[in-house]
């Protein structure tokens, strides 16, 4: 058993809504796992054979990820974008994370037929526990504002979860289209049917 894969199976579950969605992740390609804490997510995608880059503020928590995973200490909400030069990204995974100011940087640095797995706390978390300030929590139908006119969204989510505890989230898929021969755009999981076929991304279920 490789260091990530040791890693994935002794640290806490990947996100159910991230697993549903990593599909949509080309094979091997380059996945940014942002705010990523311990790494559950960062050292998933690498078990697999992706190429990640995790970013955190916490040089401890990075330094315990696998071996092969590449890190970036940096506190995101303080100063420029740091993550220009690094891009594109195949996939871009966030969770339990929310500071807006990142959401166009975030959207630009998916690659073409790229997706972004997003899921963080909502409006209405403050009545059952943290985080309780309204900085830190979506308002109704937020993430979708975040991504129209730049991504094509294929799942999105608002509710309550019971499990690990009572929380209010949202939650997102989206995917930057790739240009597609014979009309408009297109793109994602499973590729092409022809010249001009719509893309066809596979829902779970």
């Amino acid at each position: 058993m490789n260091s990530a894969m040791n890693h994935a199976a002794t640290a806490a579950p990947p996100s159910p809504w991230v697993l549903r969605w990593a599909h949509l992740a080309r094979a091997g390609g380059r996945v940014l796992d942002l705010a990523c804490g311990s790494g559950r997510h960062a050292a998933w995608f690498a078990a697999r054979g992706h190429a990640v880059l995790g970013v955190d503020r916490d040089g401890a928590a990075l330094a315990a990820l696998p071996a092969g995973i590449e890190t970036l200490q940096a506190d995101l909400e303080q100063g420029a974008w740091l993550l220009a030069g690094r891009a594109p990204f195949d996939a871009i995974v966030v969770t339990n994370y929310l500071h807006r100011p990142l959401w166009p940087h975030l959207i630009a640095a998916l690659a073409p037929g790229g997706v972004l797995i997003y899921e963080t706390f909502a409006a209405g978390n403050e009545t059952v526990g943290k985080p309780s300030n309204p900085d830190f929590l979506l308002r109704p139908g937020e993430l979708l504002d975040a991504v129209r006119g730049g991504l094509r969204v294929v799942a999105y989510e608002d509710g309550v979860l019971e499990v690990p505890r009572t929380a209010f989230v949202q939650r997102l898929c989206a995917v930057r289209e790739a240009a597609r021969e014979g009309e408009g755009k297109g793109g994602g999981e499973g590729g092409q049917a022809g010249a001009g076929a719509p893309p066809r991304y596979l829902l779970p279920g």
